[in-house]
C-alpha cells in the first residue's frame, strides 16, 4: 500500500507540474509531447502519433484537435494516397516548442526524486515507429489540406 501512496504523491507532483505548464505554455502535457514528438519526426499519421505517445487512437484526435486549432500544427495530404492524412510543426509550432525545450521549468522536488532514479530517461524514451524509406516516401508531407 505504501508504493500506492507514493505514486498517488508522483500524480499530484505531476499535476502540479502540468498546472504551471499550462499556465505558461498554454498547452498540456499530452500538447507539448505532441510537439517534441513532432520536432523529432517531422511528418507522422495520427497512428504513429498515438503510438509514439503511447495514447490510444481516440485520446490522440483529442490531443490534436487543440493544438491543431491554436495553429501549432499542420494537417498534411499523402502524396500517393490523398486519404492519408499526416500531421507536421508549423512555423509557430516550431517556435513554441523550441522555446519551451530552451526554457527552465520548475519542477516539484518529488518529481525530480522520481526522475533521478531513471538515468538519461530522455535516451530511454521509445522512438516512434519509423517506416522503411521507399514506403515513407510513397506518403512525404507535401501541402496543408485545403478547406475543413
Amino acid at each position: 500500500m505504501e508504493d500506492l501512496c507514493k505514486i498517488r504523491d508522483l500524480q499530484r507532483a505531476i499535476a502540479r507540474f502540468e498546472a504551471a505548464f499550462i499556465q505558461r505554455f498554454g498547452l498540456t502535457l499530452n500538447e507539448g509531447m505532441l510537439l517534441c514528438t513532432l520536432l523529432e519526426q517531422p511528418c507522422l499519421s495520427a497512428s504513429e502519433l498515438a503510438e509514439a505517445l503511447g495514447l490510444t487512437p481516440s485520446n490522440t484526435s483529442k490531443v490534436i484537435r487543440p493544438v491543431e486549432d491554436k495553429q501549432l500544427i499542420a494537417r498534411l495530404i499523402g502524396k500517393e494516397d490523398k486519404r492519408h492524412m499526416l500531421f507536421t510543426l508549423t512555423p509557430e509550432g516550431r517556435r513554441l516548442i523550441q522555446e519551451i525545450k530552451e526554457s527552465t521549468h520548475e519542477v516539484p522536488e518529488d518529481l525530480l526524486k522520481a526522475l533521478s532514479r531513471f538515468p538519461d530517461h530522455d535516451k530511454q524514451r521509445p522512438k516512434p515507429p519509423t517506416q522503411p524509406d521507399a514506403e515513407r516516401s510513397a506518403h512525404p508531407c507535401l501541402e496543408p489540406k485545403t478547406g475543413g
